[in-house]
């Protein structure tokens, strides 16, 4: 439930065309549902504007179909599994028939449309994988990005050819593994807020990652946001909230 499907319902109530019974048992699921292995947060989406999302790594298939399942019967806005694997995936879409599969990622009951800026940077090729996550949390909640891809550092022209986008845009994630330079080169370029995501493409000395985080978070640009390794969920769901918060002044 929501913030606004709660207005309604005490609304209704008000208006004595729900009674207080039926009431109740709306609201009897808020602020969890216990399902025995796991506790889900139906009240998060009041608190935060987002509802719970499900991390697939370390969960059965059966346990993501149940908790799927909790979601999308007692609760409201974008079910999300993320990081799921082939039989995840497999069992939840056997469950759930509606769901949308964006490669690790599977979408329910997508939010509708917003009109909102947002670009999605990958610096090279291999860093999309974790680009198509984040693009795919983000429309998940209805925001289509613009992407932006091979303009990392190592080409300083490809990224200058698309400075136009950079300076139209409300947010900007940048994704890049190796230095991790790209967020700086970004955050000095404009006054978008800028979310950095680390990846863990690079040679030996890129430490999984490690070398681009700790870049990140040593950028003379300021007011650079930098999120975890390889965390495009992360980087998106940082944005829901800017965009969220803007709407909301």
């Amino acid at each position: 439930m929501d913030e606004l499907k709660l207005r309604e319902l005490l609304e209704l109530v008000k208006a004595g065309k729900v009674g207080p019974d039926d009431a109740l048992n709306s609201l009897r699921r808020l602020p969890f549902a216990d399902l025995g292995h796991a506790k889900i947060d139906h009240h998060r989406n009041i608190r935060t504007g987002s509802p719970e999302a499900i991390y697939g790594p370390n969960k059965s298939p059966e346990q993501c179909v149940e908790i799927v399942r909790e979601l999308l019967e007692n609760g409201s806005g974008p079910v999300l599994l993320t990081r799921a694997t082939d039989d995840q995936i497999a069992a939840v879409i056997d469950a759930h028939a509606d769901g949308v599969v964006v490669d690790a990622t599977v979408i329910w009951r997508q939010a509708p449309p917003l009109d909102a800026k947002v670009i999605v940077a990958a610096a090279g090729t291999a860093d999309l994988p974790v680009a198509d996550e984040t693009c795919a949390v983000l429309k998940a909640h209805g925001v289509t990005p613009t992407v932006l891809t091979d303009i990392g550092v190592a080409g300083l022209h490809r990224l200058l050819a698309v400075l136009d986008d950079l300076l139209d845009a409300e947010v900007i994630i940048t994704i890049a593994g190796m230095e991790g330079a790209l967020a700086t080169a970004v955050g000095g370029l404009s006054s978008a807020p800028v979310i950095a995501v680390p990846t863990s493409v690079g040679y030996g000395a890129g430490l999984e990652g490690v070398t681009a985080l700790l870049s990140m978070h040593a950028t003379c640009a300021a007011g650079v946001t930098v999120v975890g390794i390889d965390n495009g969920f992360g980087a998106a769901m940082a944005t829901m909230r800017i965009l969220n918060r803007d709407n909301q002044s």
